[in-house]
């Protein structure tokens, strides 16, 4: 076996084991399965590639500072559901705040629970973390963010971003909470990206 399918292997073995465990934990509990992940966003402008005429020459307008915002971002891969938080920080004060925030808008509680697959982090598995009542966590193998399916959404989160030269966080604030809006109420436009092949299918009714 490969290095790159060991961990693949792992995950695919240990997801639906963790599921099973809440289902017995909870029975009378419906679960959820999902995935977060934390996106860097600034004023160093984004670039992409553009389509232009053959032979025209392409120019790019850049004002690179370092001033930052991150995304929090919470999918449930199944249905392609999400959740997004901005926040000025990531670290061991922030990361509740949003775990707090996304479980209170999925409802989660006594009668829902919530298995969250995220990477390492050091403020992810800090041994200060209080968790929601209903919320649990997995954790990927160490250094396989391909198989975090919130790793795909980031490509759709910096859409309006690219190819521009914002004047100020603020901006950048404005278009990225248009920009998540729109993705919550398009599920399909992120299903087709986080469902991987290999994802326990869950009964999301």
């Amino acid at each position: 076996m490969s290095g790159a399918t060991k961990p693949r292997s792992k995950l695919l073995k240990k997801l639906p084991e963790e599921v099973e465990k809440l289902h017995q934990a909870y029975p009378e509990a419906k679960i959820e399965l999902w995935s977060q992940d934390e996106h860097r966003l600034g004023l160093k402008p984004i670039l992409r590639r553009v389509w232009v005429r053959k032979g025209a020459r392409v120019g790019a307008v850049v004002r690179p500072r370092y001033q930052w915002l991150y995304l929090y971002g919470f999918v449930e891969p199944q249905s392609g559901k999400t959740s997004w938080l901005l926040m000025p920080m990531v670290n061991t004060a922030a990361f509740p705040l949003a775990l707090s925030a996304s479980a209170q808008e999925q409802g989660v509680g006594p009668n829902k629970h919530l298995l969250l697959l995220l990477d390492q982090a050091g403020w992810h598995k800090s041994a200060d973390l209080v968790l929601p009542e209903g919320l649990h966590l997995l954790f990927l193998p160490s250094h396989s963010p391909e198989l975090q399916p919130a790793e795909r959404l980031w490509p759709l989160s910096n859409k309006p971003l690219a190819n521009r030269v914002l004047a100020s966080l603020d901006e950048l604030e404005q278009l990225q909470v248009e920009r998540c809006r729109w993705l919550q109420a398009h599920p399909e436009a992120r299903r087709g990206r986080t469902s991987f092949h290999w994802w326990p299918s869950l009964d999301t009714t």
